[in-house]
């Protein structure tokens, strides 16, 4: 069994690609319990396409992904199945079923995967929903409430079967600064909370500096990861890659560098 220093996901030489084309190599990097992690690059860097390999969406060309002890892509599927059952995703969109209320969408895994009675999947769906500040929402529907709500539902949702890690897509996008940052605070509060690992993806600076406790920067120019770390010394850093310290400084690092 691993000790508690040892990374809850291990990434080893991944090597990312379609066909012949090559999305991203050599790609190295460690998440710890309660890490708010997130992978961030510019356009196209292949942020969307690890996440989908770190889901099980996507098999990689070579390397590994640990799951604590397991080799995820080594195992069986039955291994496969009771890792991905540790983990729960919110994408970009939230994926809400708008047919559906939204104590009935975050019911929807309970009924899948638990032996829960009925009342108790209610009882649990309100639990989930009070916990991202939608106490009271459980019968509205996703067209009844705004885009800051329908992520913090998505994210009820993931939550549903109590995760260890949960991925977060895109979880700004579309949505003003405020909320925004609500999200954020409410991300920092369940890793505090429910001890639970975060791993996002997302460019958006502002997010990044106030709560991430770790970045990779993937770069597009070289398909390699250019800089990992705190992001707030990265930026700082004048042996942080230029095109990372470019990114996490708005590209002010270039204009400092030029004769």
């Amino acid at each position: 069994m691993p000790n508690s220093q040892s990374p809850c996901i291990a990434v080893r030489n991944l090597v990312v690609g379609y066909g012949s084309f090559i999305l991203m190599k050599g790609i190295s990097f460690d998440v710890h319990t309660n890490d708010i992690f997130f992978i961030t690059g510019g356009s196209g860097c292949g942020k969307s396409t690890l996440l989908r390999v770190l889901l099980g969406l996507k098999e990689p060309q070579s390397g590994s992904i640990w799951y604590g002890s397991n080799d995820f892509y080594a195992s069986s599927p039955e291994i496969q199945q009771e890792i991905k059952r540790t983990t729960g995703i919110l994408f970009q969109s939230g994926a809400l079923w708008s047919s559906m209320t939204l104590g009935e969408n975050v019911a929807l895994p309970l009924q899948q995967y638990t032996n829960l009675s009925a009342a108790e999947i209610r009882e649990m769906a309100q639990l989930k929903l009070a916990l991202t500040g939608l106490a009271g929402f459980e019968d509205y529907y996703p067209s009844e409430i705004s885009g800051g709500m329908r992520k913090r539902a998505g994210l009820a949702r993931a939550l549903a079967l109590d995760p260890k890690i949960l991925f977060l897509d895109e979880p700004s996008a579309g949505l003003d600064p405020v909320s925004s940052r609500h999200l954020d605070d409410l991300i920092v509060e369940l890793a505090t909370a429910l001890n639970t690992t975060f791993l996002i993806v997302s460019h958006e600076l502002d997010s990044i500096f106030a709560i991430a406790t770790k970045i990779i920067f993937l770069d597009n120019q070289t398909r390699t990861i250019q800089a990992q770390g705190d992001p707030r010394l990265l930026k700082d850093d004048p042996n942080t890659a230029l095109s990372a310290r470019n990114f996490l400084t708005r590209g002010q690092a270039q204009k400092m560098v030029r004769p």
